[in-house]
């Protein structure tokens, strides 16, 4: 080995092991490639359905749905109210009547009103609780066939599928064209360290 070849070791195999790395990243790409349009490849063969048709229905209930819920707990916030209105109302007037009988009636009625009220209000309240769950089902269905309508017009892609893997295809090939030549090179590269 001649001093300016010595010079030139360190160099050299930094810059072996440089296109080395290169083409095993290369390598590692042409897998990734080949596997992406793989995965592509089994999206658009699914098979295309009513999904979309299906997906409106489903939608229009669940708006339906979910605006009937919001009508009802604020029919519900109102009975809380005008329940709270009419009971405090009765409650100070309570302290109004002279005769004690007729005081001891209303406060009777006044119990009863109240204790139906409350009855009723929380008979409402676990209606409204009740439906949440309902309601998250129902948007988890439309939720899902939402993203399996996405999957049907990606299907639409099919015709796309054949120019990118004929677009995969070619690069591969450069890909390895571009290997074979990094190869080749740090095979020179090598036998020149041996001379």
């Amino acid at each position: 080995m001649s001093s300016i070849d010595w010079l030139w070791t360190e160099p050299r195999e930094l810059l072996v092991d440089r296109v080395e790395e290169a083409r095993d990243s290369q390598q590692r790409a042409a897998e990734d490639f080949r596997d992406a349009l793989t995965e592509f490849k089994a999206v658009v063969d699914l098979p295309e359905s009513d999904l979309e048709r299906q997906y409106r229905k489903l939608n229009k209930a669940h708006i339906r749905s979910k605006a009937a819920a919001e009508d009802i707990n604020e029919h519900v916030d109102r009975v809380v109210k005008a329940s709270n209105r009419l009971l405090d109302e009765w409650r100070t007037e309570l302290k109004d009547y002279n005769d004690p009988a007729l005081r001891r009636l209303a406060e009777q009625q006044f119990d009863q009103t109240r204790e139906q009220a409350t009855q009723l209000i929380a008979s409402m309240r676990a209606i409204e609780d009740r439906m949440q769950p309902v309601l998250n089902s129902f948007q988890d269905q439309v939720l899902y066939l939402k993203h399996n309508l996405n999957l049907s017009a990606i299907a639409a892609l099919e015709g796309e599928a054949i120019v990118i893997e004929s677009n995969v295809d070619a690069l591969i090939a450069d890909m390895n064209r571009s290997i074979a030549e990094a190869d080749a090179f740090i095979k020179v590269m090598l036998e020149r360290d041996k001379a």
